[in-house]
């Protein structure tokens, strides 16, 4: 009984989120944050909400001080919705089908969000942490790999963790290490001419047709044998732009690259390594550009750390499943506290294939557990009930 009355608690603070849109584009989060502030300020938490750009909000809710700091976080934005037709439901109110709730974001990560609330209005009702603080944080800006959510709060101090918790789809398993990634920008460049006499222009989509194949060449081979336990190095090209006009020679032609880089690897090295194999292409040095967008290194803990060995332990405890090892396939924010010295590490309910595609949805089933496990981190970790203080 006692599980059912959290698992629907957890179900209608998840029906609230998914009718709040937060979809990027525009990436707008002042609504639903403005909703995770004010159950927070309910709770008893000292709560703000900060913003570095106009529409981009952040809320931070805490309780107790000192340390350890255990800060829990999910990101409040989501993908767009894509193409309507593909859904079968209103992606934007829960719909319960065959013990899964379905709708934009369910899985990715307003679930993650939703049992984290509930986890907080527990511990407040519980008399907070007895020693330490823990941190709520609702952030935007994540979906774009941008710097005004969960990364503004750290060059803030917003928030300065010992432990911190991501809220992902992890099937309520622990991800302990995730690759780093970066995005740059190729742009290869011609000579505009009459499509008539392509010979009189320097086509440009031809020339990155050719860089292309000299990166492929020249670090496909090498990405392939990279490995670290699970996880691979990739490299993938994700966008491409070229030309104005049907008849016309393109003077310019762009693509956009994802790189995924392994923990050990660092991102300004495998920038330059990019930048080297390009330069075997033979193509003029002044045909082309590189550049840098954007990029974070990768982490990863060992299981014998507080914060994860507490996870370990209340996970077996509350599914009585054993211990799997948990691929990260996209990036978390964590990346932004690569180099903090501190314990990072993702948990949540659903699985990671279920982000980012139509009908999104997450198991109604591991809503209750995910919230069990972590307010048992929670008690084992900073303890509950300030009386002792």
């Amino acid at each position: 009984m006692e599980r059912k009355r959290t698992t629907d608690a957890i179900k209608d603070i998840l029906g609230d989120l998914i009718a709040i849109r937060s979809t990027d584009p525009p990436g707008d989060t002042t609504a639903i944050c403005a909703y995770a502030a004010e159950r927070l300020s309910a709770a008893g938490y000292a709560v703000e909400t900060l913003s570095r750009v106009e529409g981009i909000a952040n809320t931070v809710g805490r309780m107790g001080d000192g340390r350890p700091s255990l800060v829990f976080n999910a990101h409040a934005d989501t993908v767009d919705v894509g193409n309507r037709e593909d859904w079968l439901t209103d992606p934007f109110v829960a719909t319960e089908i065959d013990g899964n709730l379905h709708g934009l974001g369910a899985g990715n990560s307003k679930a993650a969000m939703a049992v984290q609330l509930w986890l907080a209005e527990r511990i407040a009702e519980a008399g907070g942490p007895r020693s330490g603080e823990v941190v709520f944080t609702y952030v935007g800006d994540e979906e774009r790999l941008g710097p005004n959510g969960l990364a503004f709060l750290r060059e803030t101090g917003a928030v300065r963790p010992d432990y911190l918790v991501l809220g992902a789809q992890t099937q309520l398993q622990t991800i302990t290490e995730e690759r780093g990634v970066f995005w740059s920008r190729l742009t290869a460049r011609g000579r505009a001419a009459h499509a008539g006499d392509p010979a009189a222009g320097d086509n440009a989509i031809l020339r990155m047709m050719r860089l292309i194949e000299t990166l492929r060449r020249e670090l496909v081979p090498r990405l392939a044998v990279r490995r670290h336990r699970r996880l691979k190095s990739t490299m993938n090209i994700g966008t491409i732009r070229g030309g104005h006009n049907t008849n016309a020679v393109p003077s310019e032609c762009v693509i956009e690259i994802d790189r995924r880089t392994l923990p050990e690897e660092k991102i300004d090295d495998a920038f330059a390594e990019m930048e080297a194999a390009l330069a075997t292409s033979g193509e003029p040095e002044v045909s082309y550009a590189f550049e840098f967008l954007t990029g974070t290194n990768g982490f990863t803990s060992t299981g014998d750390t507080p914060c994860i060995a507490a996870f370990h332990r209340a996970i077996g405890r509350v599914t009585g499943e054993a211990l799997r090892e948990f691929v990260a396939v996209g990036a978390s924010d964590g990346r932004y506290f690569t180099e903090d010295g501190i314990e990072i590490l993702t948990f949540g309910p659903g699985a990671a294939d279920q982000g980012h595609a139509a009908n999104e949805w997450v198991p109604i089933a591991q809503l209750a557990p995910a919230a069990e496990i972590q307010l048992a981190v929670v008690e084992e970790l900073l303890g509950l009930g300030q009386s002792g203080r």
